[in-house]
């Protein structure tokens, strides 16, 4: 009978999590949407106030001034740290929003039942790991929402999730099995869940890092345009959305913030996966594949601050650093646990 009861319940929430994941690729739709009406609104709307700060048309051809550009910039930026009231009304990204929230809620009872279904925390294998990690970058991104207005990043938020969650459900499923013995310590709870938090701190990193990358190279083209006479066709600057965003330099700096966080986490991460090591395997360091992976993504990011507390490396290379680190964190998480043996051989997968 207990058997019939544990199975019950992880069908429920296997359930739960495709609901989630259809869920989500609706709220990436719906964000879709409203990046598209955001680049509508930046070419096409013609805001009386912004040409009174700064005091200009727009050129003969079409092509954005520099002071309507830097009156946009401020703009963004004064709506990006604007409380949730105060924020602008954009239909499409509230309609993103709340199915996000939808989502996420069938997502943390997937988890749930999952945990309850096994009898234990819901992260002991690659399949229950990428559920919970998926979740707490969903959660992060809702949290980050009650102190900035990061709206515009949403369809990269919900896109990832819908694409990791899914891949997760079709190729990472396991059944419910007993915790091997070096699992069995309170680590699991704090080690794994910690890891996990931080993944989602990079994910947001990563994501901000992204659109940077974007913004500066919209920026250039801006500048660029701006040095040279005024005729002929304006040059294609990226995606029209990108105008009603931050600026390169303010997105660079809140990606920082996001990494020196992730960074913080991981950090515990390594030390408690050492002390954990210890207590399993009877010593702190044995160069085993993932604690070596776990110490390359720590020198990553930890090269990424040091290069962005130096002028020099502030801008497109910070960046780039962002994405590897990131890059690297899924590289550790996939490719590592399912290809390379190891003492950490827990995906799972036979």
């Amino acid at each position: 009978m207990p058997e019939t009861t544990a199975l019950s319940l992880d069908s429920v929430s296997v359930l739960l999590v495709w609901t989630a994941i259809t869920v989500y690729a609706l709220a990436f739709v719906a964000y879709a949407v409203d990046l598209a009406r955001r680049g509508a609104v930046a070419v096409d709307a013609k805001d009386a106030r912004e040409r009174e700060l700064v005091g200009a048309a727009v050129a003969s051809s079409g092509r954005p001034t520099i002071g309507e550009v830097r009156a946009q910039e401020r703009a963004a930026e004064v709506a990006l740290n604007a409380r949730p009231a105060d924020r602008p009304r954009l239909v499409w990204a509230r309609i993103g929003t709340s199915l996000t929230v939808l989502a996420f809620l069938f997502h943390v009872g997937a988890d749930v039942t999952r945990g309850v279904a096994a009898g234990r925390v819901p992260w002991s294998n690659m399949y229950e790991f990428a559920l919970t990690g998926t979740m707490l970058i969903v959660a992060v991104y809702l949290g980050v929402l009650f102190r900035y207005d990061l709206r515009f990043l949403g369809s990269f938020i919900t896109g990832l999730v819908t694409v990791l969650l899914g891949g997760t459900a079709i190729w990472f499923y396991t059944d419910i099995v007993p915790l091997m013995d070096p699992l069995k310590s309170v680590w699991l709870v704090i080690h794994v869940f910690v890891a996990s938090l931080a993944t989602a701190l990079f994910a947001l990193a990563f994501g901000l890092s992204v659109i940077q990358l974007m913004q500066a190279r919209r920026e250039r083209r801006i500048m660029a345009a701006a040095a040279v006479e005024a005729s002929g066709p304006s040059p294609k600057s990226g995606p029209r959305f990108l105008g009603t965003l931050p600026s390169a330099d303010v997105l660079e700096s809140l990606a920082y913030r996001f990494a020196i966080l992730g960074f913080i986490f991981w950090t515990f991460t390594l030390i408690a996966g050492s002390i954990w090591a210890n207590d399993a395997w009877g010593r702190y360091w044995g160069f085993d594949t993932k604690e070596v992976w776990t110490f390359v993504i720590w020198v990553l990011y930890a090269g990424y601050i040091h290069a962005r507390a130096t002028r020099g490396w502030r801008g497109s290379r910070s960046a780039w650093l962002s994405i590897i680190g990131f890059t690297a964190v899924l590289f550790n998480f996939t490719i590592v646990n399912m290809f390379f043996k190891g003492l950490h051989a827990y995906s799972g997968l036979s």
